[in-house]
């Protein structure tokens, strides 16, 4: 059943019967084919479900993957320590701030000048303090920055810069005694 524009057509030949053929099944499928069939709700729930689902277990495992990464790294540390500690020996007593309080350890005057030039560096650990080389505190603190409590090697007097300027403008003689 072909509408009298495509007899026309045809019998004029600007189209082939197969073109006809294909117009005329897509046009009864238009007219009696099915509408795309709606999801039913309890698909829709279910996948949400899933979704939500994977969303929490992913989660779960990222922050189950960053608990052993932390206490991976927590054993480094202390294996690092462990194995890098000096030997403190002696009576002279060296004190330093562990955030708001001051706190020592016991060095002797070869120690104590390695702590001042920056050789040695004071770790926390466990309870107390170590005392650790250079090269095992660079390891220690590309691991966790906050173990570091004294470390005279690095600057981190960031603020004398602003002070620094602000007192220029005051001037002290050179023959001040105090």
């Amino acid at each position: 059943m072909r509408n009298p524009l495509q007899e026309q057509l045809l019998k004029a030949g600007l189209v082939n019967k197969n073109k006809v053929a294909q117009v005329v099944r897509e046009q009864t499928k238009q007219r009696q084919g099915k509408a795309p069939v709606a999801p039913a709700t309890e698909q829709v729930d279910a996948q949400r479900l899933q979704a939500e689902r994977a969303e929490r277990d992913r989660a779960l495992a990222a922050e189950r993957n960053a608990q052993a990464r932390a206490n991976e790294q927590r054993i480094q540390i202390h294996q690092i320590v462990e194995s890098h500690k000096q030997k403190r020996e002696g009576e002279i007593a060296y004190r330093f701030t562990d955030g708001d309080t001051i706190r020592s350890v016991l060095v002797n005057e070869a120690l104590r000048a390695q702590l001042a030039s920056g050789t040695l560096v004071v770790v926390r650990h466990d309870q107390g303090y170590e005392l650790l080389p250079r090269a095992a505190a660079d390891k220690v603190y590309a691991r966790d920055a906050a173990m570091i409590v004294l470390d005279h090697g690095r600057s981190t007097a960031a603020g004398n810069d602003n002070d620094d300027e602000y007192y220029k403008q005051f001037q002290v003689p050179d023959d001040l005694i105090w």
